[in-house]
């Protein structure tokens, strides 16, 4: 059995002293002094020049929306469709799990009843203190196993096993899991993310297409709860995840994809084991873990390569309030400004291809995204109410220009996306342009402030794994 905790000590980024190259240095320092310097313009000018930062943070914005146009501009062809590989892997599912009895018996039996069912369903019980034994016997017939030991078959359901383990966290979970799983191909789900029937062919024929595919992440869809804060949460976060996962496809296209989602996202089982498994000092395993594959590529000169499968979809349990909100966007920007500290040195490094030179460069300037846009806006805020509405009509003429682009990628966007997913369940027209509209104002401050939050969470390293409150899943099972 491999020792994945030692493989760290030789494997991971925090762990190994690298130079850093200096386009990296310069790349990061840049963007902070240009931040002050844009700021201190606020002070010293008149005019549309008070608002440098915002202009910056626009112009910035609006070139990353020109990049994801120019590489999904294919999605506007059909879809080839591609006959079934002669020989496709065996793949097997751990759903790392801690106190989700409401929801497990929904998220097994989705994986159960996949039109090309999994080899293998693993729990990967991370100290469960709840009702999760009860549940387990009472759904499956699972008896309870000892500390550190994976049940036997449950009787109706053979391919289904119970590993329990003591609280760790994720990461260590998903370790101990995944040296028990003998097929070629791991999928890990979160409990809350409930696979479509066809999603799981589509990962398993992903992989046996192409030999050299070490991760693949699913396209998820955000479900809430049915009250108005969760229908809110939900339209706004469906078509943030519409643009979210454009932008993946993006930069798949480009040879650079970074950003899976651990909550489903596939993985050939001896890459993850190459490269020491999940790294339980990660905010976020699973983006970090992507970084850790593309660094051992280009160390061993392998040609592997992370994708996004358009036809592997889910839906998986989102915020649905504020506070529950900028806890998620937290740990989730905290993970990547950690992330991105421990591998600076792939930072405008050509070694890495694209991936040093165009994606994280974007990244390193995406830890300041969040900085620029509150800014700009406190700066906003401060000319109307001072009574500056002059200053503040061309700014607001500017952002009204900002808007309508975004306006017309969007719903362009919302076709290629029905087109390459095949989904189109809550993406009329209609509540696309409200959203489009009202977003500036309202969710994008909210994710702003969450990342401002995630900063804070990097800096002091207080954060952890929680389990997130089912506000979806859990009503619809309970």
């Amino acid at each position: 059995m491999t020792l994945l905790a030692e493989t760290f000590r030789l494997q991971s980024p925090r762990l190994v002293a690298r130079p850093v190259p200096i386009a990296s240095r310069l790349i990061s320092g840049g963007a902070a002094l240009l931040f002050v310097a844009l700021t201190v313009q606020a002070f010293l000018r008149q005019g549309v020049g008070i608002w440098s930062v915002g202009i910056a943070y626009i112009v910035y914005d609006t070139a990353l929306l020109g990049f994801t146009a120019w590489k999904i501009w294919p999605l506007r062809h059909a879809q080839p469709t591609l006959s079934p590989p002669a020989t496709r892997p065996a793949l097997g599912v751990i759903v790392a799990a801690r106190n989700e009895a409401a929801v497990l018996g929904v998220t097994i039996d989705t994986l159960a009843t996949q039109q090309d069912a999994p080899e293998l369903i693993l729990i990967a019980d991370d100290g469960s203190d709840d009702d999760t034994p009860a549940t387990l016997a009472r759904l499956y017939g699972l008896a309870m196993p000892g500390l550190g030991e994976m049940s036997g078959p449950a009787p109706g359901q053979p391919t289904l096993r119970w590993l329990r383990l003591r609280h760790g966290g994720k990461a260590r979970a998903l370790n101990a899991a995944i040296q028990l799983v003998d097929t070629e191909i791991v999928l890990t789900v979160d409990a809350d993310t409930l696979l479509e029937p066809g999603s799981i062919a589509a990962m398993r024929d992903a992989f046996a297409r192409e030999p050299e595919l070490v991760a693949a992440t699913g396209v998820l869809a955000p479900i809430c709860g049915p009250h108005l804060s969760g229908r809110l949460f939900a339209w706004f976060q469906t078509y943030e995840y519409v643009r979210n996962f454009l932008s993946r496809y993006a930069w798949m296209r480009w040879d650079s994809l970074l950003l899976i989602s651990g909550a489903f996202a596939a993985f050939r089982r001896e890459a993850v084991i190459a490269v020491g498994g999940f790294d339980p000092e990660s905010m976020v395993e699973d983006y970090e873990l992507i970084h850790r594959l593309h660094r051992h590529a280009a160390d061993t000169g392998l040609d592997w390569t992370v994708r996004v499968v358009g036809g592997a979809l889910a839906s998986t349990d989102a915020p649905a309030s504020p506070l529950a909100f900028l806890r998620q966007r937290r740990r989730w920007f905290g993970g990547f400004l950690q992330t991105q500290h421990w591998n600076r040195d792939m930072v405008g490094n050509p070694r890495f291809g694209k991936l040093g030179t165009a994606m994280l460069p974007v990244k390193a300037l995406d830890t300041l995204q969040p900085v620029y846009g509150l800014t700009a806006f406190a700066i906003l805020i401060g000319l109307v109410a001072t009574g500056r509405f002059m200053l503040a009509l061309p700014i607001l003429i500017i952002m009204i220009a900002k808007i309508a682009i975004d306006l017309t990628f969007h719903l362009w966007s919302l076709g290629l996306y029905r087109r390459w997913t095949g989904q189109s369940e809550g993406l009329t027209l209609g509540p696309a342009l409200i959203a489009a509209i009202a977003e500036p104002f309202s969710f994008q401050l909210l994710r702003h402030a969450g990342a401002i939050w995630g900063w804070v969470a990097f800096l002091t390293g207080r954060e952890t794994w929680v389990r997130q409150q089912r506000t979806a899943i859990g009503a619809a099972v309970r």
